[in-house]
């Protein structure tokens, strides 16, 4: 489970990857959360959003590992997958809402509780993350250590 988690917004895989060692803080705005496995997250929320099941995701190595030069024992930076970055970026915040009290559920039906507002305080940060991308060619990345 990951500890610290700072979702940014990168122009691309280098440069997200080269804050693997330090994080984003210093290059990027990021948003900055904790104590949730964020790989799983981010398959899970790609799920709800989509419809495509966990094992689907999984099997298309969703989410892209940017850098992880510790093998899973250290920092690490993730890419969303452009179908999660265009979800956030159309969701409406009922939807947002909806998406998160469907995370937490999964999550409560694995035995972890997981606060409804935190979940909406989270997509909803992504989102906005996301939608500050507009038309420009950046992504949406997630460091943790």
């Amino acid at each position: 489970m990951s500890t610290i988690i700072k979702f940014f917004v990168a122009p691309d895989h280098a440069a997200a990857a080269a804050v693997v060692e330090v994080g984003p803080d210093d290059f990027f705005e990021s948003l900055t959360f904790g104590n949730f496995d964020v790989e799983e997250a981010l398959i899970e929320w790609e799920s709800i959003f989509t419809g495509q099941t966990f094992e689907d995701l999984v099997s298309a190595d969703v989410p892209e590992v940017v850098a992880d030069p510790g093998d899973g024992q250290g920092p690490a930076v993730l890419a969303a997958s452009r179908a999660l970055q265009d979800a956030l970026a159309a969701a409406d915040e009922q939807r947002l809402v909806e998406v998160s009290r469907l995370w937490v559920a999964d999550r409560a039906a694995d035995g972890e509780v997981f606060d409804e507002g935190i979940a909406v305080r989270i997509l909803s940060g992504l989102a906005d993350l996301v939608r500050a991308i507009g038309r420009k060619p950046e992504g949406l990345y997630c460091w943790t250590a």
